[in-house]
């Protein structure tokens, strides 16, 4: 939610942020209702403000009697009106897109990102390097065909040493992140429309949302959500700040919209799993937590060896919500390709002043809104990396150093 003083005093700011963003609102409508609004409220104020002077005069003036009561009629009427307008204000502003960073490129899809650097060296083959989904199959650990049965295509199982590598992984990585700072959660797979309106899932993605028939719950997209929301319209003391969290969970995704996009293997899928981080700070310091949270996925990924590039998303493949954002996209020999890994947003207040999450400094008596920071830490997609990665000439898979320890064996053999 963007600050309501900004249409009222910057109408032009917000209309040029609007187009740029494809954001289809009709501002000058939006504004004008806004205008009778705040014109209501003054009417009423005023009205409000005569029944009481009047009421000092009803005793000796039957006419000042009548007025009162023509007034409290007046007042009702406006305040029905004013509730009506209201609603309708407000339905306007859930569709305004946050605002974006200077340097936010211009673009409309993911190839219009700008590259800000590659790392690590990608493994060279004398072989022909197969893509995950058939590493998978022959080494029996990813089963989609069970997942389909079971519940439908975008489904799909870990299976025996795939799903050791896969806990592994995430394990390891919850463990480096507490090492960093982080509080650990185990955060509902469940939120409330409120808690999805509040983190800026709705209504932007609606159609990306299953939600439970007859009641006000959906299932989670991310962790984001219900983390996030853990600190709804409260006041966070300044000086605890920034707060740093992360879980771990299921995530679960329509994936509407997706049709004619590289599907193959698990990938895009409707159910994954996600370590997320999220961290709420004073506006000041989101600049440097963004940073942070980059470098804490650049960690993870250097640890596991796998070669990734990171790139500044453009505004046309940036959701509503996000200021500023990075992807980092790992290579996938078996794809022939980098692909998205982990994404980290900059929300500044977009998501606080939408939850009424604030802060206060008691020492200098600052208040406002926090920012919220929301970056991966590693998904499924990233043990899919692994094994395109780490694949052998007998068709075996190392394990990464650093999670055998975890594993209990160092290589997944056919």
């Amino acid at each position: 939610m963007i600050d309501i003083h900004l249409l009222r005093n910057e109408p032009e700011r917000v209309k040029t942020n609007c187009r740029r963003r494809g954001c289809e609102v009709d501002l000058d409508v939006l504004c004008r209702k806004d205008a009778e609004y705040v014109g209501l409220i003054r009417e009423v104020e005023e009205l409000r403000a005569e029944r009481n002077q009047l009421s000092k005069e009803c005793k000796d003036k039957p006419e000042a009697r009548e007025r009162v009561r023509a007034i409290k009629e007046e007042v009702a009427v406006k305040e029905k009106r004013q509730e009506e307008v209201k609603a309708e204000v407000d339905a306007g502003l859930a569709w305004l897109p946050n605002f974006l960073a200077e340097d936010v490129p211009s673009g409309g899809t993911d190839a219009d990102n700008t590259l800000l650097r590659l790392c690590g060296e990608k493994p060279a083959f004398a072989f022909q390097p197969l893509d995950h989904q058939d590493l998978g199959d022959r080494l029996g650990i990813i089963d989609t065909a069970r997942g389909a049965k079971v519940a439908q295509a975008g489904y799909y199982y870990w299976r025996g040493a795939g799903a050791q590598l896969t806990q592994a992984m995430f394990f390891w990585a919850q463990r480096a992140l507490v090492e960093r700072g982080f509080t650990l959660f185990m955060s509902p797979c469940l939120a409330k429309e409120r808690t999805l309106f509040g983190t800026g899932y709705l209504p932007f993605f609606a159609d990306q949302t299953y939600k439970l028939a007859g009641e006000d719950l959906s299932l989670i997209g991310t962790s984001e959500q219900t983390l996030v929301g853990y600190h709804a319209d409260e006041t966070l003391e300044a000086a605890t700040l920034p707060l740093r969290y992360t879980s771990y969970t299921p995530c679960f995704r329509t994936e509407a919209g997706s049709y004619g996009k590289v599907n193959r293997g698990i990938f895009r899928v409707h159910q994954f799993h996600k370590v997320e981080q999220i961290i709420f700070c004073r506006p000041e310091e989101s600049a440097a937590c963004h940073e942070e949270c980059l470098a804490n996925e650049e960690y993870l990924l250097r640890q596991l060896g796998l070669p990734y590039r990171v790139v500044l998303v453009c505004d046309g493949d940036m959701g509503a919500p996000g200021y500023r954002k990075y992807d980092i996209e790992a290579w996938y020999p078996g794809f022939g390709n980098y692909r998205e890994v982990t994404s980290n947003t900059n929300l500044t207040d977009f998501q606080a002043r939408r939850l009424g999450i604030r802060y206060t400094d008691k020492a200098t008596g600052q208040k406002g809104f926090v920012h919220t920071i929301s970056a991966t830490g590693v998904t499924d997609r990233v043990v899919c990396a692994i094994l395109e990665n780490y694949q052998q000439p007998d068709g075996s898979v190392i394990v990464p150093e650093v999670l055998r320890p975890f594993t209990g064996f160092d290589r997944i053999t056919p």
